[in-house]
């Protein structure tokens, strides 16, 4: 009793802390804030892959706070959307607490993650894409989730209001592990965003193809938000031709045919996201960037953001907080990239540690 009292006032004061106390000023050491460039700019908010939080007891009040810290920033820098790269859990559907890879049995990571996502349900639209840990007991033995039972259709009316299609599930129901949402941002085209099951099956390939390919949406910018795509920085950016994590299932399409099959032949598909991946445990070797062209000439922005194994390791606090800011400016074209972290800027002693200044976590990228 005592322990649970304990976890309760923890969780309790790390609120008040995040309601209260988020950083608004230029303070110690010349950190700022995080700002739009441009007044008129609208920004898209990106959660990398969670499994690290939600895993210990300890580490998900974290999660917490990064959420939080998206509600109360919503109007500031003007966000529109928040995507998340998947792993959302470390484990679908354990029945004994683990001795190692985290303290927390599969009830408690999966509402972990609801809670703080349900911070933004009726303020934010957010969209969530299913990992190999999302799958099976442990990783992806095989294609049962339970992310529709925590994370249903009619769950944000926000995310409703966007939903154009869903496909079938492996049991044949539709949910959103493959999603279509039509986002109209404030200026310029349209978002046709679609969400991909980890490795798709070919069937999800060929209906996110057909839906893609409709009149009502060539002139569409797509993005494809899918967990497993491409490698890091380390490995010269390339898209996945192995799985690290092989499926226990025969029907699935890595990266690279992805890529083949729905995003290179397309000609509104411009961006992609993604997470999944670490090539070192080192901040390059959780990101990455590439573009190249579809069939029409098009420029396709490709990007990996992860950061589980920062903070720690596998053992650590999940990932140190990082997220990444898309910033959308008004000529219809620049997006600028920003990565911060909610958890170091919440301190005075730690603002300094809020910003990942390196080319691969600050730069530019051009919409065509």
């Amino acid at each position: 009793m005592v322990l649970q009292l304990r976890k309760v006032m923890g969780r309790i004061l790390l609120a008040l802390i995040t309601v209260w106390m988020w950083p608004d000023e230029v303070g110690a050491q010349g950190y700022s804030a995080p700002a739009l460039s441009n007044k008129d700019s609208w920004s898209m908010v990106i959660i990398p892959d969670p499994q690290g939080y939600t895993k210990f007891a300890r580490n998900q009040p974290l999660l917490d706070l990064m959420l939080a810290w998206v509600e109360d920033n919503r109007q500031k820098l003007n966000i529109g959307l928040v995507l998340c790269t998947g792993d959302l859990v470390e484990h679908n559907y354990i029945t004994e607490r683990p001795k190692e890879n985290g303290d927390q049995l599969s009830g408690s990571q999966w509402k972990c993650v609801s809670d703080a996502f349900g911070k933004l349900d009726g303020k934010l639209p957010y969209i969530l894409c299913t990992g190999n840990h999302d799958y099976g007991t442990g990783s992806s033995e095989n294609r049962y989730s339970q992310f529709n039972s925590y994370f249903p259709p009619v769950r944000n009316p926000l995310n409703q209001s966007l939903l154009v299609e869903m496909a079938p599930n492996a049991a044949g129901v539709r949910t959103l592990e493959n999603a279509c949402y039509e986002f109209r941002p404030p200026f310029g085209k349209p978002l046709l965003v679609f969400s991909l099951e980890f490795n798709p099956r070919k069937a999800v390939v060929e209906w996110a193809k057909s839906v893609a390919a409709r009149p009502a949406y060539r002139q569409h910018r797509g993005v494809v938000l899918t967990h497993s795509y491409m490698r890091s920085t380390q490995r010269n950016n390339e898209r996945i031709t192995k799985e690290d994590y092989p499926p226990g299932f025969s029907d699935y399409t890595l990266g690279d045919d992805l890529w083949k099959q729905l995003i290179q032949p397309a000609d509104n598909l411009g961006l992609v996201v993604c997470g999944h991946i670490i090539d070192v445990a080192s901040h390059a070797g959780h990101v990455g960037f590439r573009t190249d062209k579809n069939r029409s000439g098009r420029v396709v922005n490709q990007m990996l953001f992860n950061a589980q194994n920062e903070g720690g390791n596998w053992k650590g606090n999940g990932g140190d907080g990082w997220i990444r800011i898309l910033e959308f400016l008004p000529d219809q074209r620049t997006v600028k990239v920003k990565t911060f972290s909610p958890l170091f800027a919440i301190s005075p002693a730690t603002r300094q540690l809020a910003w990942r200044t390196e080319p691969f976590d600050e730069f530019e990228f051009y919409l065509d």
